[in-house]
């Protein structure tokens, strides 16, 4: 977490923030001043630059913030990667081990800096997880049950990216894919490249069914940075303003 720079500047009170679901009992959801702004998009679409940029602009315009991710809880991140490196997790276990990830992260990250008025950057929130879950053969009203804990953020902005171009800039980039990342537990295919096109051709799939649920703004990962960078801002500081 960083520290608000001296000219921090408060965003109104939302009057209609509210969790996904059954929340956290007895929170006070009209004291959190700050706004939850989350990126999506799967490794290689650019989220990590993005929010880097994004960062950079918010904290230059006098707004403090914090950021947020999978496997970054202090409760479990390392022993969910430690258990992911042996390639045994099931299903069921994988998603537990991440939903307690997420909750440990919004019980004492997220909502903690909203109520200080933080904006709070997540890179990936319930939508990742919930896509992959489901790619994975989970039960739908499971998962949101499981993730009623979520609060509904202020904007969402899915970075999309055709599996052709993913596994290009993947490549160019490690060399080598990951087994997760690739659904290799799922038994598509048992060469890591045709999983990979399976599994994320799989992925972006729900996605846009989702965006019909949970209305996210899909954005063109395929453009430059610069362009993707400009189009976050002007929508974003919209958001701030309160339009």
């Amino acid at each position: 977490m960083k520290s608000p720079v001296k000219n921090h500047i408060l965003v109104p009170h939302r009057s209609d923030r509210r969790f996904y679901g059954h929340g956290i009992p007895g929170f006070d959801l009209e004291m959190l001043a700050g706004k939850l702004i989350v990126v999506e998009g799967a490794d290689g679409s650019g989220r990590s630059t993005q929010i880097a940029a994004l960062v950079e602009w918010l904290e230059g315009s006098g707004h403090a913030t914090v950021q947020v991710g999978l496997k970054r809880s202090t409760l479990v991140s390392e022993e969910l990667e430690r258990a992911q490196e042996g390639n045994i997790l099931s299903r069921t276990t994988l998603s537990l081990f991440y939903a307690t990830d997420f909750a440990d992260q919004v019980e004492n990250i997220i909502l903690p800096a909203l109520k200080a008025g933080f904006i709070v950057l997540a890179d990936r929130y319930i939508y990742t997880l919930m896509a992959r879950d489901i790619v994975r053969g989970m039960d739908e009203a499971w998962l949101k049950n499981l993730y009623g804990i979520a609060l509904e953020p202020d904007a969402v902005f899915y970075l999309n990216v055709p599996p052709e171009e993913l596994v290009q800039r993947t490549f160019a980039k490690n060399a080598t894919l990951d087994y997760w990342e690739s659904g290799m537990d799922l038994g598509l295919s048992r060469d890591m490249f045709d999983s990979f096109m399976n599994y994320q051709t799989a992925i972006q799939k729900i996605f846009r069914r989702m965006q019909t649920t949970y209305g996210f703004t899909i954005v063109d990962g395929r453009r430059s940075a610069d362009a993707i960078k400009a189009e976050l801002q002007k929508k974003i500081s919209a958001v701030l303003a309160g339009k």
